[in-house]
């Protein structure tokens, strides 16, 4: 099935996270869309790869990620939208989503990106400590965070803005229960439709692991983390916030339309350096630099492949139709509250249901505690205990995979739906 979402990856920041490992280009903290020679020349190979995409139908959602994309100026935003519109069409109600970072933009910015077409917000606090966001690397501070959440509060009031959400992280450094609690507070009377709240993970490569390869970094202990995901998700409830993915909240209709494409396994069109994408069952991943990326769209050598970019990319998969592999849509479906169906999953790769009995003994030790629920075909795990020990679970099934030597078809055929 052709898709029908897209992200569009814009790579620039003004500085790196100490906690990234995205492929992102820093410019500095004064860089911005319209003086910026660095993005000047990366949106035509934006606009090119786009452009020489195969057509399919109307996007239903669309995200602009990065990066910090609020670098970008309002008409630099509404050209990125005019070529998906003019190379697929936007669908009526269609979710156009930007990622915004306190401190890179004003009222007069948003209100230029809202007139491009932009009618949801992602806005990356990560914290309201001064303190917190130094450790973190973070250019903006508090002040700027309760800011910026009130021009997006008053823009949805105004109804120029059909949603927003907020990030925050846990499970910080030297962060406890208390302090955590503050956090929450605080952005709970933000009054944000949704809210992320991702753990810290330490990652190849960036600041924070070459700091807790030396001693310099104090994590919380692993009770403390699930202490603070315990918090987390009763404080929220009680806010009127309903837990629908391991580390997504919403109010009532503000659930995020793009991630759920991710989450169901369902292709989508990938743009820009770095870019995953998943059209027509094949998995891409775009070059990380911004040489390998212009080669790849034809900035060097010509005209792109089908798809939009050259050879360059990494692929993985390549059956036509769903657009993740089966072990990544087994995971990623149990990330999400409703989990799961495993017959489903099992018709679509050809596999006999039965196959799946290893994995249930295997996870036995969490269906006995109530971590896990199997309720027919369908799996998940219970809320909040079973999503915050998620990580144990995943780990286990994605060890179950990779021991198992997968079966063809032909010897071991699924029964007929």
């Amino acid at each position: 099935m052709d898709p029908r979402s897209a992200y569009v990856h814009i790579p620039f920041c003004h500085r790196r996270c100490f906690y990234c490992d995205f492929p992102v280009v820093p410019l500095g903290d004064r860089a911005d869309g319209a003086s910026s020679g660095s993005i000047a020349a990366y949106l035509p190979l934006l606009h090119r790869e786009i452009a020489s995409s195969p057509a399919g139908p109307p996007l239903a959602t669309v995200y602009l990620g990065g990066g910090t994309p609020s670098m970008l100026t309002g008409a630099q935003v509404a050209g990125i939208l005019e070529a998906l519109a003019c190379r697929y069409g936007l669908a009526p109600g269609a979710e156009l989503t930007l990622e915004l970072d306190p401190a890179s933009f004003d009222q007069a910015r948003l209100a230029d990106y809202l007139a491009a077409g932009i009618n949801r917000v992602s806005l990356g606090g990560q914290s309201f400590d001064d303190r917190v966001l130094a450790d973190l690397g973070r250019r903006h501070r508090g002040a700027d965070l309760r800011e910026a959440a009130d021009w997006l509060h008053r823009a949805r009031r105004r109804g120029e803005l059909a949603s927003w959400s907020l990030d925050l992280i846990q499970g910080l450094p030297r962060q406890g229960l208390a302090h955590w609690a503050g956090q929450l507070a605080e952005a709970i009377a933000l009054e944000p439709p949704h809210l992320s709240v991702y753990d810290l993970s330490i990652e190849p490569g960036t600041v924070f692991e070459r700091r807790l390869a030396l001693g310099q970094l104090e994590l919380p202990p692993e009770d403390l983390a699930a202490d603070l995901m315990d918090l987390t998700w009763s404080r929220l409830s009680a806010a009127g916030y309903g837990h629908y993915e391991v580390s997504n909240y919403a109010l009532p209709g503000h659930a995020s339309r793009h991630n759920r494409v991710y989450w169901s396994g369902a292709g989508w069109w990938g743009f820009g350096m770095g870019a995953t994408g998943a059209p027509r069952g094949r998995r891409r991943a775009h070059p990380r630099t911004r040489a390998g990326y212009a080669e790849a769209v034809g900035g060097e050598k010509g005209g792109a492949a089908e798809g939009g970019v050259a050879e360059g990319g990494v692929e993985k998969g390549g059956e036509e139709g769903e657009g993740m592999p089966f072990d990544e849509r087994l995971m990623v479906g149990l990330r999400c509250r409703e989990g799961v169906n495993l017959e489903q999953l099992a018709r679509q790769e050809c596999l006999a249901p039965a196959l799946f009995d290893g994995l249930r003994a295997r996870l036995g030790d969490y269906e006995r505690r109530g971590l896990l629920r199997i309720e027919g075909p369908r799996w998940r795990l219970a809320d909040p205990q079973g999503l915050a020990l998620s990580n144990g679970v995943l780990r286990e099934m994605l060890a179950w995979w990779q021991e198992l030597e997968r079966p063809s078809p032909q010897a071991h055929p699924a029964p007929a739906p």
